[in-house]
């Protein structure tokens, strides 16, 4: 199988390739977000996946509709193909690229796009970089061993790939918790989620002049519920409420990224997560509607990035809280419903430098544009 690959790469090489990006294989809700962001830097870009989850379903190039389920040992093959005559570069993540499914050829997947002359970002987005042994947050390592116990037999494959995209990657991105498992990068962002800022925007929290008198409502959308500390934000709210406070806790699990809208929409703030150290894409769609978040934020990790410039001091505006102190933040915002708006619209102001279309989509210009990848619609 290699000498077909290999000599497919040499042939591409001589084919004009219509589409300056392409975004996959995972199927990362953010893709949608990121093509649109460097669409608006006049890129054209397809997303392409393997398959998808149950939290979106909008992506340009489904590889479960392509071959259908009984071509599931050919798709990365197709996939692979796709990616060498259609794409002049790909962003991936260090799972790696289409061919990351095969038993063997994952491991020439970088030299195979270097002779096909595709340009190759790399991304973390999560599982594909926590190679735990390199963490120091015990907590974390105690959440990952009850919500994935399985998980320990990946870290040496996680490791291995690691190593061989910071290696032969063009170009790689890191951010986030993502820096305590990585050991090097090329550009650094404080994450690269990207959000629309026009789909998801801010809505009045009550009418102008009248102040909130209901229970506090609070949204938590886990998609691991021992990473996230579900159980912490559960036992404060009950405890509250059992003291007398007006207090709601919307729990949502599994349910498709239309209705997180909705459900952001309908609450007062936000609950993101507890036990990680950094706030995630939950975060970032919630900042930007305009509503207050709660999330732990490792103190490292902030001033890390304020070193680096990515932040000013006291910029970031997450309400922080850690398992020991939710009970006790839960208790200030309900007894100042009113700092709630100028929360809300500090929060907006952040994603809107940080996480728009304008802003990542000037991060992923500059990455383009340092690998020779220039814009076809300017």
């Amino acid at each position: 199988m290699v000498l077909p690959l290999l000599l497919l790469c040499l042939v591409s090489r001589g084919v004009q390739r219509r589409i300056d990006i392409g975004i996959g294989p995972e199927p990362i809700i953010s893709h949608t977000y990121q093509k649109k962001a460097l669409e608006r830097y006049g890129y054209t870009v397809q997303t392409y996946v393997n398959s998808v989850y149950f939290i979106t379903q909008e992506f340009d190039i489904r590889g479960d509709r392509y071959l259908g389920k009984w071509g599931s040992f050919f798709l990365p093959y197709v996939l692979f193909m796709r990616v060498i005559f259609r794409y002049k570069g790909i962003y991936i993540y260090f799972n790696g690229g289409s061919l990351f499914p095969t038993v063997i050829l994952w491991r020439l997947e970088p030299f195979l796009y270097k002779v096909a002359g595709v340009k190759v970002i790399v991304m973390p987005y999560g599982g594909d970089v926590q190679e735990l042994s390199r963490s120091r947050n015990f907590s974390y390592k105690a959440a990952m061993s009850k919500d994935y116990p399985g998980f320990r037999l990946k870290r040496g494959r996680i490791a291995k790939r690691i190593d061989l995209w910071t290696k032969y990657a063009t170009h790689i991105v890191s951010g986030c918790d993502w820096v305590e498992y990585m050991y090097h990068w090329d550009t650094l962002v404080l994450a690269h989620f990207t959000i629309d800022e026009d789909q998801w925007r801010p809505v009045a929290p009550w009418p102008p002049g009248k102040k909130a008198t209901s229970a506090l409502r609070i949204l938590h959308a886990p998609n691991h519920r021992h990473i996230k500390g579900t159980e912490h934000f559960i036992s404060a709210v009950e405890s509250l409420r059992q003291a007398g406070q007006e207090v709601d806790l919307i729990v949502l699990e599994r349910v498709p990224n239309e209705k997180i809208r909705e459900a952001i929409l309908s609450v007062d703030v936000v609950a993101d997560q507890l036990i990680i150290g950094w706030y995630g894409m939950f975060a970032v769609e919630a900042m930007a509607m305009g509503k207050p978040v709660l999330c732990y934020i490792r103190s490292d990790f902030e001033n890390f990035f304020i070193q680096e410039g990515l932040l000013e001091p006291g910029e970031l505006p997450i309400i922080r809280c850690s398992s020991k102190t939710v009970k006790e933040t839960l208790i200030q915002l309900i007894e100042d419903r009113d700092q709630l708006i100028s929360l809300g619209a500090r929060a907006r102001d952040f994603v809107l430098r940080h996480h728009s279309t304008e802003a990542m989509g000037k991060v992923f210009d500059r990455i383009n544009r340092s690998l020779g990848i220039v814009p076809s619609r300017r």
